[in-house]
């Protein structure tokens, strides 16, 4: 399975997500508002999106109207308060996926 994971900047929770689950999928890592923002292409290209929040999702859903509805998108609940591979990200990564996988 194909799994892009999807955060505000892609330098926290998603770069995490990514290389946590990498050994379980095929992953990629996209941020929302950095200067290269997620593309048609990297949504195209995923199974899965997992965004960290619902806000996230409803973005997505605007800059991609015509593939949304076509893709498997799961919102974690995860708030931008980590760091990078901060071990209690990792924790709340694991019990998330494995609730939601």
């Amino acid at each position: 399975m194909k799994v892009l994971f999807i955060c505000n900047q892609n330098q926290n929770r998603s770069k995490t997500a990514e290389k946590m689950f990498s050994n379980s999928f095929q992953t990629k890592s996209a941020g929302l508002y950095n200067s290269r923002p997620v593309t048609k292409k990297q949504i195209s290209w995923a199974d899965t999106i997992v965004v960290m929040d619902d806000e996230q999702r409803k973005e997505v859903a605007k800059r991609f109207p015509s593939i949304y509805l076509q893709k498997r998108i799961l919102s974690l609940g995860i708030p931008d308060i980590y760091h990078y591979n901060q071990p209690e990200l990792i924790n709340l990564f694991r019990l998330k996926m494995k609730e939601l996988l």
